[in-house]
């Protein structure tokens, strides 16, 4: 973005501090009228013909631009890979903690790694383990997809579950829905209760 005696056209169209339509000036007449404001002439639109400038602030316009993008990237959600690890013998106790566990993550919008360790004897046995990642695959299919087939790396078998947007927004409509019904009832027993105490 070039600024003041930066700009290289020999005439610019001209917005003034007000946001107001000056018109086609010459590069002189223009950095002389933002001279006298004590302000900055930029140029914003560099392409058009003849190129647009505005009089402002730079340092001022520069701060506010830096804030927007500042608070811009803060509302933008950072996909972090958490990871969950189970073994093929974690009682379902343990297991419903690790789902319940994935579950907060995924709400969150990040995506979760399940994974299940082998030792010793138990790699004669992998569907045990297998049988434990479905199970929490399937415990989380309400509001997630797992993005492809569960993969066996020597010791490890693991698979990644992303949230499923559609599915989560469907997740917080029926806990609202059951939240408004719960609430309909507790106003229907506090009715029945009222007409009691006002019967004679």
């Amino acid at each position: 973005m070039r600024i003041n005696r930066q700009i290289r056209a020999a005439k610019v169209r001209v917005i003034d501090k007000n946001g107001a339509q000056v018109g086609v000036l010459s590069i002189q007449d223009a950095l002389a009228m933002a001279e006298h404001e004590k302000l900055d002439l930029v140029e914003i639109s560099p392409n058009a013909q003849p190129p647009v400038c505005k009089v402002i602030d730079y340092g001022k316009f520069r701060y506010q631009q830096t804030k927007k993008e500042k608070e811009s990237k803060k509302s933008q959600h950072q996909v972090k890979v958490k990871e969950v690890k189970v073994k093929p013998n974690t009682d379902d106790h343990d297991l419903q903690v690790k789902i319940k566990m994935a579950r907060g993550f995924i709400l969150k919008g990040d995506k979760v790694r399940l994974t299940c360790t082998f030792k010793g004897r138990e790699m004669a046995h992998p569907e045990i383990g297998k049988k434990v990642i479905q199970k929490m695959i399937d415990q989380l299919s309400d509001i997630a997809t797992a993005e492809a087939f569960p993969k066996q790396m020597t010791r490890i078998l693991s698979i990644t579950v992303s949230p499923g947007v559609k599915k989560m927004k469907e997740q917080v409509r029926e806990s609202e829905s059951e939240v408004e019904t719960e609430k309909g009832h507790e106003g229907e027993v506090q009715g029945h209760r009222d007409r009691k105490t006002e019967a004679p």
